[in-house]
């Protein structure tokens, strides 16, 4: 199990996720599950992977080598497509071609072909766009109204995000917002864990401004985990009793 999350505000592009794969209680390892493609001054492109690791890889490294364009024959790759549509079509296409090549062997032995990705960033002077990209291929794109997409494990984090999270919401809040998700499917769910890796754009800059690594160690995300418990504690502690229970309870 993973969770990413993609936050694209006013102001720029947040991507978290964490790196744990796990394949049975006892065969747990570190994994990067977000990758960086980056022209800056021409493109940011970021992209996080969930789901069946072997796929995942197989699917990195035809968009790392390229895809032949079937229309132009011109190999493309996440540094040379024109948009961030067209991105989102290109890791669609090695996604299908992946499943082509691999996907019906893995079902035969009851496994899952089970791939999502979240692609996020800018290109040129168009704008910053967030993307999900399906098993299938297809894609949905995050919206004004919808500003965050999450992969993986999403139900834990989603609450908050649904809560705090709006377009209009600052860069840095976004990342505040998307790591303390990340603390809550992390504190519910073994299959989530650290290290963490983010990447942070603002948007038209064509560039990250921040590309880190949250170790187990962090001073930051250990104090942020801290106050927010104790900030779920002392809210719930000043909501008043149902009335209805308040005398025989």
């Amino acid at each position: 199990m993973t969770y990413c999350v993609g936050i694209l505000v006013r102001d720029g592009l947040v991507m978290i996720a964490d790196t744990r794969t796990n394949a049975g209680v006892d065969n747990i390892a570190t994994f990067r599950k977000l990758h960086l493609f980056e022209n800056p001054g021409e493109r940011i492109i970021t992209l996080a992977t969930a789901g069946n690791l072997s796929a995942s890889q197989s699917v990195m490294s035809l968009l790392t080598e390229g895809l032949e364009n079937s229309e132009t024959g011109v190999v493309e790759t996440l540094l040379t497509v024109p948009s961030m549509f067209k991105a989102a079509q290109l890791v669609g296409r090695a996604i299908r071609q992946v499943y082509e090549v691999d996907g019906v062997e893995i079902e035969k032995r009851q496994m899952t072909f089970d791939v999502t990705m979240l692609l996020g960033g800018q290109i040129g002077s168009s704008p910053m766009r967030l993307y999900q990209v399906y098993s299938a291929g297809n894609a949905i794109e995050a919206t004004v109204d919808t500003p965050f997409l999450q992969i993986g494990e999403p139900k834990y984090g989603k609450p908050i995000l649904d809560r705090a999270i709006s377009h209009g919401t600052s860069l840095v809040e976004a990342l505040k917002l998307g790591l303390i998700s990340m603390d809550s499917t992390l504190k519910s769910n073994l299959g989530v864990g650290l290290p963490i890796d983010i990447v942070v754009a603002r948007r038209d800059a064509l560039k990250a401004q921040v590309t880190y690594r949250i170790q187990e160690d962090e001073p930051y995300f250990r104090d942020l985990r801290e106050r927010w418990s104790a900030a779920l504690r002392a809210a719930h502690q000043a909501i008043p009793h149902p009335p209805y229970a308040e005398e025989v309870l």
